[in-house]
């Protein structure tokens, strides 16, 4: 019971930064959950679920503030959701290390690329095709629908091969790249992040590798976090939730490295 309570304790800080990030953080739930001794099946299948209510708590907290773009998200995700699916049924054929390395390589620009952009930039252009102009919660800013629908197609197809959300890459391409300010960018991340998440748990669910008691005190601890995060979000300077954006996913993808290393 003492390692259970130590490990709760880890899926609670996780869980904390990662929402406060609006990011999903599945490779620190994969990694925590095998240390417990669970095969990698079932740390992915349990750390999906935990991913699914982390994203929910804070949803809440980001919906009840006005944080969640509903319609960006409805636009932008199911290319994401739609990729992810192929993206699992995909990966046999794909090298898992070489997925792993490249993807890591991926985490690390995105992450310094957050450290030298440390101020919101709404993009102003010209109406035209292709470019939808937002005005949310008080914020403007146009969406490059030419950019964003491939690039969260390409993210969606990655991360199901890997069992990731892609929040990490979401965030960058709606902040530097459409404008939208970085409150409003997590809490819109946090939304796609629980679709995903719910996605991958399903196709895990039918082959067996959930393990539901296992599953009760984390995600107490992860429900937890995730209100906590979002209301920490709510309270922490644009600015420097970008630097710890960056930060944990510079993080994120030395932990990916050192799995494709050892695997």
């Amino acid at each position: 019971m003492i390692s259970t309570t130590l490990f709760a304790a880890v899926i609670f800080v996780i869980a904390v930064t990662m929402t406060m990030t609006g990011r999903g953080g599945g490779n620190f739930y994969v990694l925590t959950l095998v240390l417990m001794g669970q095969s990698m099946h079932q740390a992915a299948t349990l750390g999906q679920f935990i991913l699914i209510l982390t994203a929910v708590a804070g949803m809440i907290v980001f919906h009840k503030n006005k944080m969640i773009d509903w319609k960006l998200a409805l636009i932008i995700d199911p290319p994401t959701d739609i990729m992810a699916f192929f993206g699992g049924y995909l990966s046999e054929y794909v090298s898992g290390v070489h997925l792993k390395m490249v993807f890591s390589g991926l985490l690390v620009l995105a992450g310094l690329i957050m450290l030298i952009k440390v101020k919101d930039k709404p993009i102003t252009k010209q109406k035209k095709f292709g470019y939808w102009h937002r005005t949310y919660n008080g914020y403007s800013y146009v969406v490059n629908l030419w950019l964003a629908i491939p690039v969260t197609a390409i993210v969606g197809l990655a991360s199901g091969a890997l069992g990731i959300s892609g929040g990490s890459f979401k965030i960058p391409l709606m902040v530097l790249f459409c404008g939208v300010p970085m409150p409003v960018a997590i809490g819109t991340s946090s939304a796609m992040v629980a679709a995903t998440a719910l996605m991958g748990f399903f196709g895990h669910l039918t082959k067996g590798h959930f393990n539901p008691d296992l599953a009760l005190p984390l995600v107490i601890a992860a429900v937890l976090g995730g209100f906590i995060g979002g209301k920490f979000a709510l309270k922490t300077k644009p600015a420097n939730l970008k630097k710890i954006f960056a930060i944990t996913t510079i993080v994120a993808a030395g932990f990916m490295m050192a799995n494709a290393l050892i695997s």
